[in-house]
């Protein structure tokens, strides 16, 4: 697993995603018959059509999408000791935070990416109330340690943070990393475009920017791609927890790849949902039905003329926290459903379609 590997250890923080997009860009290219970056910095390659059963009308246009972005911070003070605070960019827990080590990428004089931490309040410090809350993000500070002199001629206000966190195998069949929301999309999607040779519609691999704050690549992606049909491949809810009661849990590491039925922005088109679990159980590809959180699936699906649109991805437990953790008969199950369905999905659509 070395591309997801790669994929999972470079920098990409929401709006500055420019290294891991060349990885993309990279990758795809020998497998699209074009490729290209938007204004946003979307990274969009075309697979056209090789067997299309009809010939009637435009070839239809199959959207995938999965966003490079991954959760960060940005500089907002130094101080004159040279520990500095920070805002977020995108989602984050503050309980997850506390003693996590992270990378500030500092660009003054230059380029520097400086290992720090985000510190701890020492025991002997806490109150008792301190020992029973959780710090709010605006209390935590990063230590570089290193002297304030050298902090201040390296970093200044608006440098990025990531998280340090790196990609690693827990044993032979889980792996776990700070970002497989939703460097697992983008390494599945990449996969299935290596894979898929006949396809029956035209296909757009898009790796989007910015997704985490707000779903804000997608919207130019799918304007210019005026898609029919559109997947969005993002983590499935991994619910296989003791914090979850029997109610909760939809999704179980090891089971198959997710299908949404709905998340909190998008309501899966029924007929593609069908479409999708009809061909996992015809080809034996493991599959869990899911309902999530919000992904780039409900832009594409209102765009334009609008798509038959839903979402698919491998269940991953505890997203959004440096410990993410996929199966990787999921991740496999994943890229299977999107091989596949690029080969066939001109069965889902009328020959009257518009």
């Amino acid at each position: 697993m070395e591309l997801l590997q790669k994929l999972s250890n470079i920098p990409g923080v929401s709006g500055f995603e420019d290294a891991a997009q060349n990885l993309v860009f990279e990758e795809l290219t020998p497998h699209a018959d074009e490729i290209w970056r938007d204004r946003l910095g979307n990274v969009i390659a075309c697979k056209r059509a090789r067997n299309r059963t009809s010939t009637k009308g435009r070839v239809p246009r199959l959207l995938y999408a999965a966003h490079v972005d991954e959760i960060g911070f940005m500089v907002t003070h130094i101080d004159n000791e040279g520990f500095l605070r920070f805002t977020p960019i995108g989602g984050f827990d503050a309980r997850t935070l506390m003693s996590e080590r992270v990378l500030v990428h500092g660009t003054r004089n230059g380029s520097h990416t400086l290992k720090g931490v985000i510190a701890p309040q020492p025991g002997w410090l806490a109150s008792e109330a301190d020992r029973k809350r959780v710090f709010e993000l605006k209390e935590l500070l990063i230590d570089l340690g290193r002297p304030a002199k050298e902090v201040f001629d390296t970093v200044q206000i608006g440098d990025v943070i990531s998280l340090a966190t790196t990609f690693d195998h827990l044993n032979e069949e889980v792996v776990t990393g700070r970002n497989f929301d939703d460097r697992i999309g983008v390494y599945c999607m990449v996969e299935a475009m290596k894979r898929i040779t006949n396809p029956s519609v035209d296909v757009y691999a898009v790796s989007t920017v910015q997704e985490e704050v707000g779903v804000r690549g997608i919207p130019a992606a799918a304007s210019a791609i005026e898609a029919d049909i559109g997947v969005a491949i993002d983590g499935s809810l991994g619910t296989d927890i003791p914090y979850a009661q029997a109610h909760e849990r939809q999704g179980t590491l090891g089971k198959g790849t997710g299908i949404y039925l709905m998340d909190r922005l998008t309501i899966g088109s029924p007929k593609l949902v069908r479409f999708l679990i009809d061909l996992c159980e015809r080809q034996g590809i493991p599959y869990q039905r899911n309902i999530g959180g919000g992904t780039d699936a409900s832009v594409i699906q209102r765009t334009g003329l609008g798509a038959l649109c839903t979402t698919v991805g491998a269940p991953t437990r505890y997203m959004h926290s440096t410990v993410q953790l996929c199966h990787v008969r999921d991740i496999e199950a994943t890229i299977a459903l999107l091989a596949a369905f690029a080969e066939c999905a001109d069965e889902l659509l009328p020959e009257d379609w518009k």
